[in-house]
């Protein structure tokens, strides 16, 4: 997500401290001061939708989106009618917005958000800027995860090239943008490219993160599901439990952020014919999508399936049933968007 940072703070104070200086030298007319009484509530308000953003980002990475979404909602229309709608501080509403609804699956509502953050940024700030690329990624990743992958190419490349050309080789925001094209090339078969994409992003991060960080433990994953995918379990196995056990630690137990680590590592327990392994890996993970996204996500009716394929693998039919009906009717209900 888009921080609410140092330079929105100072925006802000900027503001204030204009306001104040045309009150004191008396810039005014007819014995008012018009330039100073608008700056100041504008600064208020500017300060509050700041406060608001800033709220519901901590709320977002709590994984509390029903509480975060009115907030994000409150401060993107103050820096609108403060700003107008052409400012990157409104692209930043619109991405963190965007964001929520793209990790809920509501991917109709986040594309036009994403897009006009694009629009946005590239106006403002110039084709070449790194926080462009950031709204490239977004909306490239949108588009991988409704697979539509012509979309999403073209896009990434952009991003990427811009971010090689205006940072550090080893810079983390180069790192996330060769793990999201490292995604993209997984998900379009091409794996001898992602793995040497993920590699590279994977050294980048342990040399600048140090051993124990999120984008460490995504990495190691992604490569993880590289060896699975090709019949290298043994590999892949201790790949998965480290970054399991790294996301547990930077997350909590009960993060629905596990929910790839947790999905993959039963997966391979279940290639493997390992079912008692597998299944309490994938309880577990329907118990924390259930409460986090609801009852009826796409993600819940995925991991039915999953857990589901367990039992019918040991042909424990009548448990598999009710769990497949259930996922059934949860696609049924899904709007296209939200379909592969």
């Amino acid at each position: 997500m888009d921080p609410v940072g140092w330079r929105s703070r100072m925006r802000v104070s900027a503001v204030l401290v204009l306001g104040l200086m045309l009150v004191g030298t008396g810039c005014a007319t007819d014995g008012q001061a018009p330039e100073a009484s608008s700056a100041l509530p504008a600064a208020a308000d500017l300060s509050e939708a700041d406060t608001l953003a800033g709220l519901g980002d901590v709320l977002y990475k709590q994984d509390k989106y029903s509480e975060a979404e009115p907030l994000m909602k409150r401060a993107l229309a103050i820096r609108e009618k403060a700003l107008g709608p052409d400012h990157p501080d409104v692209a930043t509403g619109l991405t963190a917005l965007a964001l929520l609804y793209h990790n809920r699956g509501r991917y109709d509502a986040a594309e036009p958000l994403y897009q006009r953050a694009v629009r946005i940024r590239e106006k403002a700030l110039g084709p070449d800027d790194p926080d462009l690329a950031t709204s490239l990624f977004n909306l490239a990743e949108l588009y991988r995860d409704q697979d539509r992958f012509n979309d999403a190419e073209p896009l990434m490349d952009r991003a990427q090239a811009i971010r090689e050309k205006s940072l550090p080789p080893d810079h983390h925001a180069v790192a996330i943008g060769l793990g999201n094209l490292a995604d993209l090339y997984k998900a379009q078969g091409r794996k001898v490219e992602a793995e040497l994409l993920l590699r590279r992003a994977l050294a980048i991060f342990e040399k600048t993160e140090g051993p124990d960080h999120l984008d460490i433990a995504i990495s190691l994953d992604d490569l993880a599901e590289l060896d699975r995918d090709q019949g290298r379990y043994a590999e892949a196995e201790p790949l998965y439990r480290r970054s399991l056990a790294m996301s547990e630690r930077l997350l909590g137990t009960d993060s629905p952020r596990l929910a790839t680590a947790l999905d993959n590592l039963a997966l391979l327990y279940w290639a493997q014919h390992r079912y008692q392994e597998a299944e309490p890996l994938l309880r577990r993970l329907l118990a924390i999508q259930e409460k986090s996204l609801g009852p009826d996500h796409p993600d819940v009716a995925e991991s039915l399936n999953h857990l589901a394929q367990v039992y019918r693998s040991q042909g424990r039919y009548a448990e598999a049933e009710p769990l497949l009906k259930r996922a059934l009717a949860i696609q049924q209900k899904a709007p296209d968007s939200t379909r592969p």
